[in-house]
């Protein structure tokens, strides 16, 4: 008797999701390094990408991309603010922020994952990933550039405050309409 096993368990990374998290990462390391320098950290659109690549992938595939967006640039490639790259930028006094796009992948997408569709709790786990990505990057200022914690926030997160609450809205806004087309096309 030969009797074939049939499983019905779908691959856990197939092609199309690979493909999936290498745009994703690929659109963050191009508009990543398209940044306003104010000071110490600058203005750009990496938060913007993460909060996108989290309706387009969900949590766990973003956070990878995350993952490899850093791997890239640790190796070299000029895909952080301002065109640059290398350990000594995540290893620098801006790297806690750029290391805190990973806990705030996760936070972010817990809420935006188990409330899909819903606005204000994405909004919320936007927010409170937001808070923990500034909090690990200003901690890590503080040490690295021997800051003071009152003018670490005044460089390194007042400033930011109304640009990200912005990129929050406009990703609770249209990241939802990605996100049920990417289901309607079978692509999530």
């Amino acid at each position: 008797m030969n009797e074939q096993i049939k499983t019905t368990e779908k691959p856990k990374m197939t092609t199309q999701t690979i493909a999936l998290i290498a745009v994703m990462t690929a659109v963050t390391c191009v508009l990543a390094p398209f940044s306003l320098p104010i000071g110490p950290v600058p203005i750009s659109l990496t938060n913007l990408t993460i909060y996108f690549g989290l309706y387009v992938l969900g949590m766990k595939k973003e956070t990878i991309s995350c993952a490899v967006y850093l791997i890239i640039g640790l190796a070299g490639v000029p895909v952080f603010s301002g065109f640059s790259g290398g350990p000594g930028k995540l290893i620098g006094p801006t790297g806690g922020y750029l290391i805190g796009f990973i806990p705030m992948a996760i936070a972010a997408g817990l809420f935006i994952d188990k409330f899909e569709g819903k606005r204000i709790p994405s909004i919320i786990g936007m927010v409170i990933g937001t808070a923990i990505c500034y909090t690990l990057g200003t901690a890590w200022f503080c040490i690295q550039a021997d800051s003071q914690l009152i003018n670490a926030l005044g460089l390194c997160v007042f400033p930011f405050l109304p640009g990200d609450a912005v990129k929050i809205v406009v990703a609770a806004v249209f990241g939802p309409q990605i996100q049920k087309t990417l289901r309607r096309l079978d692509l999530r």
